[in-house]
């Protein structure tokens, strides 16, 4: 009987070291990124950004013939590098542009099309004439797709600029930065420099990209039949835009018929991973593409959903009364009225727009810490959206 106590002893601790090697063998190490509530704080990076290869579907590679700068014989498409740019932001827009040459268009030559509500200036189109091989385009903004629309009242407009400042809503008090929101949702489509243009790249002063990108990503979009390419997804301020998704619920009941059956209506209203921001902009999940780098096709913001959506929010004021910014605005459009497989998730481009990234894990990539959101605070990783994409959409 004295011998037996010790057997079992060993026994038993035998028994939890198999159950230990079971564990370490054959539990997962990391958390699924669709599922995850935090994933940033539990895991060293995001292996969604993992990138070796090229998009599926026919690509059109560097080195193809047709591509020399200039417009005759070309094989480039309709489509052009966008950049709404002042004056005083020439140096930061030959930041961007020179990133963006070496890392994509020196390939491409598309041409670069900026635009203004002011002249540009000699030392502007020098410098950015000389930055590029492409063609380069200066336009100016027509006044009445710039100026204050006349429905809107100067003293609501004031008493909701104090208020907006009092919670604490960036660029609240700038009248340029609603004018540049308004431009951006539901005007730049209509000038006339991008009547014949299919496509188009928005690339904003001051942006960073780190990846080589040896494919056509205009050609790309055509050829797989996509209407929208977004790099990062965030949560949005939703003190910012209080009544942007009851007036979008007002739309809707209005015009039923222009929902998508494919739509992405859970990734619009899901309220579990930020309640507080759900409920602050009223069943809005408050994510949203960060619009500051979007490639995405002119035919859907010239539909007929999507301007009759643009013109029903334009009446409601709040590019003005509130803070409505064209990123929320797109990306409701989107996620309503467009075949949710047509958005594509750009993972192979590094892209960085203070203070968010897009590192991919790649050769390609250089200058940045792979899988890094951002080089902020930490709690800046809470902002990430993209967990609530794969787990409603996938990554496509």
């Amino acid at each position: 009987m004295a011998i037996a106590r010790p057997v079992r002893a060993l026994g038993l601790a035998a028994l939890v070291m198999w159950c230990f090697f079971l564990y370490t063998v054959f539990w997962p190490r990391e958390p699924s990124i669709a599922g995850s509530e935090d994933f940033h704080g539990t895991i060293p990076r995001d292996p969604n950004l993992d990138y070796t290869g090229e998009p599926d579907g026919n690509l059109v590679r560097a080195g193809a013939t047709g591509y020399a700068p200039g417009a005759a014989g070309t094989e480039r498409i309709n489509a052009t590098l966008l950049a709404l740019v002042r004056n005083e932001e020439l140096d930061q827009m030959l930041q961007s542009m020179t990133d963006l040459e070496a890392t994509w268009n020196h390939k491409f030559n598309y041409p670069w099309t900026f635009f203004n509500d002011v002249p540009f200036t000699e030392e502007f189109k020098r410098k950015t004439r000389a930055a590029t091989k492409a063609e380069t385009r200066y336009e100016i903004i027509p006044k009445d797709h710039w100026s204050v629309p006349s429905w809107i009242n100067d003293d609501l407009y004031q008493q909701s600029v104090n208020l907006l400042q009092q919670q604490g809503v960036q660029y609240a008090d700038k009248i340029s930065y609603h004018q540049m929101c308004r431009w951006n949702s539901g005007m730049f489509y209509h000038h006339p420099a991008l009547a014949d243009m299919q496509y188009y790249w928005r690339v904003e002063p001051n942006v960073h990209f780190f990846c080589d990108v040896d494919y056509d990503v205009f050609r790309y979009m055509a050829d797989n039949n996509k209407t929208y390419g977004f790099t990062i997804t965030l949560y949005d301020a939703p003190k910012s835009i209080p009544t942007l998704w009851p007036e979008t619920e007002k739309f809707i009941a209005e015009h039923p018929e222009y929902l998508h059956p494919n739509n992405a209506m859970e990734w619009l209203v899901d309220a579990q991973r930020r309640p507080i921001h759900n409920a602050q902009a009223n069943g809005y999940s408050t994510c949203h593409f960060w619009s500051n780098f979007e490639i995405a096709d002119l035919n859907f913001w010239r539909s007929k959903a999507y301007e009759d959506y643009f013109n029903h929010l334009d009446r409601a004021g709040g590019f003005f009364y509130e803070r409505w910014g064209d990123a929320p605005v797109h990306s409701i459009a989107l996620g309503l009225f467009e075949d949710k497989s047509k958005i594509h998730w750009f993972r192979d481009i590094g892209y960085q727009h203070i203070p968010f990234f897009n590192c991919p894990n790649s050769p390609k990539c250089r200058g940045c810490v792979t899988g890094q959101l951002t080089d902020g605070e930490k709690w800046l990783n809470k902002e990430d959206c993209r967990p609530l994409w794969f787990k409603y959409v996938g990554m496509d």
